[in-house]
């Protein structure tokens, strides 16, 4: 579990600087594919997927930045990219948080060091489109509307929903947040981070919420909850990690589904339930190229492969919902098997807005030292 890499989905973690040394500007080599590349919107701009392939090969390189390995499954990711096409992907500060991306595009502008894709959270991508160049990949009619901008600046990726992720040999079988306030959970139950700085815990906090008669427009009953589990001592001020967890000092952890569902592989006893009290939080990151991405052709064949039914499938295959999942499932393109594991959810999904994530952030920024410490 990545604390940082999360605190883009609604609030803004500290900055954390771009570390990677100048390495001066672009090479021009590219010539005329890759200035057909910086403006191309799709595919077919380029001439098609296989002129695409081709610019990409002769850039040779692709940045990224902030993406886990062990995060909904990008080190495969990465691998298969880099193998397939015969790329290589340079992959800059993994447990980076979504502002940092942004940041490191600003202060990398014009080097060849820059990221040249993003994957980050909502507040941060919708706060930073003029950043980004637009781009259709070819399984664009499959994503749903309203979970991308109409010209390709931004498109959701991949996501899931807020879980309670515990330990079945160290306390009883959970199924709502109530559960958790039981003396069979005395020290046992963590939340990831800080919610006033990262996302997943902040998102916990409004899954806590729902299931105590709040809504998206108040956190407060979430923030109350949180009291009533430090009062009763079951709530450890402790950052889950896989050492954590496997050591049984967070035996129960409120994460994003597909992070909890990782520890599964390791610790057979871990289960994941979305609580049924209350209405599932559901979370999904923004997928966007650099505007100035060093590497044009490169950035575009990124996306169609995260978008194929090969990419949407690898996210699966690390807990997380892919954004053409429903599509696929249709298609008959779905990994059957991995999609039909997936937690169960049940009620209608709330997807915070940005302007709710906000009102949000600032009761948390007030109230949350106060209540819970």
């Amino acid at each position: 579990m990545q604390l940082t890499r999360l605190a883009g989905v609604a609030i803004t973690a500290s900055v954390s600087l771009f570390a990677l040394s100048a390495c001066g500007p672009p090479s021009s080599s590219g010539g005329d594919s890759a200035a057909k590349a910086a403006t191309a919107t799709s595919a077919d701009d380029m001439g098609g997927m296989d002129a695409l392939v081709k610019a990409a090969q002769k850039e040779g390189e692709l940045n990224v930045i902030a993406l886990p390995p062990t995060w909904a499954n990008y080190g495969e990711i990465i691998k298969t990219f880099a193998d397939k096409y015969k790329i290589k992907v340079n992959s800059a500060q993994p447990d980076a948080a979504s502002q940092d991306e942004i940041n490191a595009a600003k202060q990398q502008k014009g080097k060849a060091t820059a990221p040249d894709v993003f994957d980050i959270g909502q507040s941060v991508a919708l706060a930073n489109t003029d950043m980004y160049a637009p781009y259709k990949v070819a399984t664009w009619a499959d994503i749903p509307a309203g979970f991308k901008e109409d010209t390709g600046l931004w498109v959701n990726d991949y996501g899931g929903y807020m879980s309670i992720g515990y330990n079945s040999d160290k306390v009883p079988d959970v199924t709502k947040l109530s559960d958790l306030l039981g003396a069979d959970f005395k020290g046992a139950v963590a939340l990831n981070g800080d919610p006033t700085q990262a996302g997943a815990a902040f998102s916990g906090v409004m899954m806590a919420s729902l299931a105590n008669g709040g809504s998206a427009d108040d956190i407060a009953p979430g923030v109350n909850f949180f009291e009533k589990l430090k009062k009763a001592g079951n709530f450890v001020a402790v950052d889950p990690t896989p050492a954590t967890i496997e050591s049984g000092q967070t035996p129960v952890v409120l994460d994003w589904d597909y992070l909890n569902a990782a520890e599964t592989a390791k610790l057979p006893s871990w289960k994941v339930v979305v609580p049924s009290d209350g209405s599932p939080i559901a979370g999904y990151y923004f997928q966007a190229i650099n505007k100035d991405a060093p590497h044009p052709a490169a950035a575009r064949l990124w996306q169609e492969f995260l978008y194929s039914d090969e990419g949407q499938n690898l996210w699966l295959a690390g807990g997380a919902r892919p954004i053409r999942g429903d599509a696929m499932a249709k298609a008959g393109t779905i990994d059957k098997a991995k999609w039909d594991a997936l937690p169960t959810v049940a009620g209608t999904p709330v997807t915070p807005t940005e302007e709710q994530n906000k009102t949000a952030a600032d009761y948390l920024a007030k109230n949350w030292a106060k209540v819970v410490g």
